[in-house]
């Protein structure tokens, strides 16, 4: 069957599948015209093809300028600290459902853990600066109870990285496991009574079928994340930030969010923006080849 005969034999799926491809043509590759502003002197008045060229201008001005590598610095810890907390995490939680027998406290674990994720982000930052406040807030008044006194967590530099963290992971870990729990549904348990019968124990349950039951899984979940490794959450970090935790906070978003939208440097910020999306590529590139070639699992 050749490939207009099977075009014409699809074509009430096609029509079905047109509404999204053109919702995807227009909001996801028709914007990427605007990556020329990067190489551009663009002004709003010329417009993007009136505006004269600028080649590699604002690269080179970000790359030479005090706030290059503070961003790429914070921005590099705040993301890798979330992967090596925010990555195992799920995969422990999903364990640890599957080893529940009692069903109605499983499904209150499970219930309990998922509830944080709907909330919206600036609620949540609310409740942090709320609950974290070293007068009034909660945790301090539990702490002054067994008589400490709770630093200002969100007035410390050094804090903020485990500041935002911690809550992140408090936040979605919980809804992040559903993936890891159903990949445990799907698996067979015959092989669980097989491992019975040799003698096995919970824990090399655990280790000899559960975990060889996840590590596709979470080998694709772990070269996503390190594909967005640069791209730190902006609207929560810029809502906890302030002045005194901002040389730590300051990452690149929020950067590009203060020259673009707040300077009106709009060709310095979609340099920047540009410079950090060819990263994520690299980084997504890379880690997918790696993974591919030492356990055979990888996005394509």
């Amino acid at each position: 069957m050749g490939f207009w005969e099977g075009v014409r034999r699809s074509a009430p799926l096609y029509l079905l599948m047109l509404p999204s491809i053109i919702i995807f043509l227009l909001f996801t590759y028709y914007p990427m015209y605007g990556i020329v502003i990067a190489f551009k002197d663009f002004t709003p008045a010329e417009g993007i093809l009136g505006s004269p060229w600028a080649g590699w201008k604002y690269f080179q001005q970000f790359f030479n300028s005090y706030q290059f590598w503070p961003t790429i610095r914070n921005t590099l810890v705040i993301s890798f600290y979330t992967i090596l907390v925010t990555f195992p995490l799920p995969i422990v939680l999903a364990l640890l459902c599957n080893q529940m027998k009692a069903l109605k406290f499983k499904k209150f674990f499970q219930v309990s853990t998922y509830l944080p994720h709907f909330i919206s982000t600036v609620v949540m930052c609310g409740m942090i600066i709320l609950f974290l406040s070293p007068s009034t807030g909660i945790i301090a008044r539990l702490v002054g109870l067994l008589g400490f006194k709770l630093p200002n967590l969100m007035g410390t530099a050094s804090a903020f990285p485990s500041v935002y963290v911690w809550t992140e992971a408090w936040q979605h870990v919980g809804w992040d496991s559903i993936l890891y729990i159903a990949t445990l549904s799907a698996v067979d348990p015959t092989l669980y009574e097989a491992a019975t019968v040799d003698g096995a124990n919970k824990w090399h349950k655990v280790i000899h079928v559960d975990l060889p039951a996840l590590l596709p899984t979470a080998t694709i979940m772990f070269i996503m994340r390190m594909g967005s490794v640069m791209s730190v959450g902006f609207e929560k970090v810029y809502l906890l930030q302030n002045t005194l935790n901002s040389s730590t906070s300051e990452i690149l978003s929020t950067y590009v969010y203060k020259m673009g939208l707040i300077s009106n440097q709009y060709s310095l910020s979609a340099a920047i923006g540009l410079f950090n999306n060819v990263i994520n590529l690299v980084l997504l590139v890379a880690v997918n080849q790696i993974a591919k070639k030492l356990s055979d699992t990888s996005l394509v």
